[in-house]
């Protein structure tokens, strides 16, 4: 086996896929990468049996062939190579030597047999996206998974696929977001899967601003995304996501328009002085004003009042500063409506045009 390339051309594919093998395995061989020349494409394996990455790219001075070697040692020699090396790859019995002008190393390879490969993908589910709409619906609702709850359910991303439209949406209990893209060519049906949390970021790492299309295969246990130089596999989360649509809240008919940087500056400075164990502030909603204020154990204080649209007067409801200031980076909306019923229910936050993304956050008791 061998190969040749420039530099920057091979730290793109090893950088993709190298973040997907586990520093630390039982089984050594799931360290390693699996390297695969065939046809004058180099094509570079990484997985750690739940998440799989292949990233294909064309190289030069090619013999076919296979074998892993050790993917975080290859990855950082490549990368501390000067810029514009044409580094070239090669594989003799067990070990591969990598060479850039008078640079040389020497790695030990296994076997490319050993490799473990997920299973084959029967695709139940076939849709395309663009490339930016899904990077949008992960940035928009990935930071409200769960992270390591007993409701493992929780500790991933819902896919919703519906007849014109996919939905991301992700909750941990205490605030649920939700964002939602058209699809240009309809679905027959409805299906939901659960991805879990590595995958989402592994897939929020790859996808680049682009209008290209990607397909999305969906299996019984497998999401599958296909981009010509890149294919992406992970293993699903098996179990029922909550609904979802029952926590978005029904009659919350108060709304408050407000500028949502000056919003977030508010928030930020007020939650400088809450409880840091339970982040929480307040939020008095006045007829066109709306004041912020929180306060610690340490007998400090803070108040910001700022500027609003709204009829509504005289209601006081607590949160979680952190939920709020979360879902507001989420939108990109310059203004943001909060929909409020009372004091103890939960709160709906969404830009001031659409409802394409919504986010909801439970109240706390102050």
């Amino acid at each position: 086996m061998r190969f040749s390339l420039q530099r920057e051309v091979l730290l793109k594919p090893l950088a993709q896929v190298v973040n997907v093998v586990e520093r630390r395995h039982t089984l050594p061989i799931l360290s390693n990468l699996l390297v695969r020349v065939q046809g004058g494409q180099l094509e570079l394996t990484g997985t750690d049996v739940e998440v799989e990455m292949v990233s294909r790219v064309t190289a030069e001075e090619t013999e076919a062939g296979e074998t892993t070697v050790p993917a975080r040692k290859l990855f950082e020699i490549v990368r501390a190579l000067p810029d514009g090396s044409r580094v070239t790859v090669s594989q003799r019995e067990d070990k591969v030597t990598v060479q850039a002008g008078r640079s040389r190393f020497t790695l030990t390879s296994l076997p490319a047999n050993d490799f473990p490969s997920l299973d084959e993908v029967e695709a139940t589910d076939r849709v395309q996206v663009p490339e930016t709409g899904l990077r949008e619906l992960l940035e928009r609702t990935a930071f409200a998974m769960a992270q390591q709850d007993v409701r493992f359910y929780l500790n991933g991303l819902l896919f919703d696929l519906r007849s014109d439209a996919l939905r991301c949406v992700a909750t941990d209990g205490h605030r649920m977001a939700l964002c939602e893209i058209p699809l240009e060519e309809g679905h027959p049906g409805k299906r939901q899967i659960i991805v879990p949390r590595k995958g989402v970021q592994e897939l929020q790492r790859l996808l680049e601003g682009s209008d290209r299309l990607l397909e999305l295969e969906l299996g019984r246990n497998h999401i599958r995304v296909k981009r010509d130089d890149v294919t992406f596999t992970c293993k699903l989360i098996e179990g029922k996501f909550p609904d979802y649509e029952a926590v978005i809240p029904i009659g919350a008919d108060r709304e408050v328009k407000v500028d949502r940087e000056a919003l977030r500056s508010s928030l930020q400075r007020a939650s400088i002085l809450s409880n840091e164990k339970y982040r929480g502030i307040r939020i008095e909603v006045a007829r066109d004003l709306l004041r912020i204020s929180a306060h610690n154990p340490e007998q400090e204080e803070a108040q910001e009042e700022l500027e609003a649209q709204t009829s509504v007067d005289g209601l006081a409801i607590g949160f979680n500063v952190t939920y709020l200031l979360e879902a507001l980076s989420a939108l990109r909306d310059e203004f943001v409506v909060l929909q409020l019923r009372d004091g103890t229910s939960s709160a709906l936050v969404r830009g001031a045009d659409h409802q394409r993304v919504r986010h909801v956050v439970m109240p706390l008791r102050l």
